[in-house]
């Protein structure tokens, strides 16, 4: 049995759809998609957790419990602490009582400001999200050595798709320009980003539940390296609508690139492609998405 921590995720939801498993999550105001299989709790708690793990016969644990949004991180650090780090050690000391294979979620900016990292580049993070789960991908390797867990770490680049939270840049994208309103872009518009479709990163995740070695590091980039400016120019395009950009102040410790380079061989899905399927899942939800636009970070943040 696999269990799913964050599982009511962006991510951790893609990949929860593609195999029978369970999903453990606090639902926050970002786990908001539904999973027939859920027991509600906090990664942080040791003992519910453990419990969970024994009752389900849970032999894998695929980590996606993290707060994710760099804004937020900046402007409170502190839960990005309890949730990726210690967080992370709650899932860490679970997997060393039970047993289980632990398949922890990390991210591209770890390495920093940096093009073409490959998985020995050294950690330079620059913001408190990516310091967080760089802790986190220490502690990881930590505990791999120090007490044989069977763990690895993944690093997907920026992903995308369908059912994530219009405080990350391509939905809030699509929101605000579907409405008519100024998409707000940081500085100059020009730092580069490498994105991936969320269903290939849950794919390829999957692969490593089975493939990926104990206390290996795997990168997933998408390979569709852009920048901000031409992304909002490729959506404008997919969308057939004029994307209105708004410049604003750029966000502080904001990193100009983030590049990776892979052991791994694999496809993913073209980035029109993937923008499309995006698109016009926003289009027929919007439900979904509708009561989110109160929310400060899916508007302009002011520092």
């Amino acid at each position: 049995m696999i269990l799913v921590t964050g599982g009511a995720g962006f991510i951790g939801s893609a990949f929860a759809s593609l195999t029978d498993c369970l999903v453990y999550d606090s639902l926050t105001y970002a786990g908001r998609n539904s999973h027939p299989r859920l027991a509600r709790g906090d990664v942080r708690d040791v003992r519910n957790l453990e419990r969970v793990v024994r009752e389900n016969g849970v032999d894998v644990i695929v980590n996606f419990a993290a707060e994710t949004h760099v804004d937020r991180s900046i402007v409170d650090p502190l839960p990005f602490v309890e949730n990726n780090v210690l967080g992370a050690v709650s899932v860490l000391e679970v997997a060393r009582r039970t047993g289980c294979r632990l398949l922890h979620v990390s991210t591209d900016e770890v390495y920093g400001d940096v093009e073409g990292a490959d998985e020995s580049y050294p950690l330079k993070p620059s913001s408190p999200y990516s310091a967080s789960k760089a802790s986190a991908d220490l502690f990881v390797l930590a505990y791999v050595r120090t007490y044989g867990v069977d763990a690895l770490v993944v690093r997907p680049s920026n992903n995308y798709g369908p059912r994530q939270h219009p405080e990350k840049f391509i939905p809030k994208a699509i929101i605000r320009t579907l409405m008519g309103m100024e998409v707000p872009v940081y500085g100059d518009g020009r730092q580069r980003r490498d994105w991936i479709y969320v269903e290939d990163t849950a794919s390829l995740i999957m692969r490593l539940v089975s493939e990926g070695e104990k206390g290996q590091v795997y990168n997933l980039p998408g390979g569709h390296v852009v920048s901000n400016l031409e992304l909002l120019q490729i959506l404008g395009e997919v969308m057939g609508r004029e994307v209105k950009v708004k410049f604003v102040g750029d966000r502080p410790g904001h990193d100009r690139v983030y590049s990776m380079r892979t052991k791994l061989r694999y496809t993913t899905t073209p980035l029109r492609e993937g923008l499309r399927r995006t698109v016009n899942w926003y289009l027929e939800n919007r439900a979904w998405w509708e009561p989110l636009l109160e929310d400060r970070f899916v508007g302009e943040v002011s520092w």
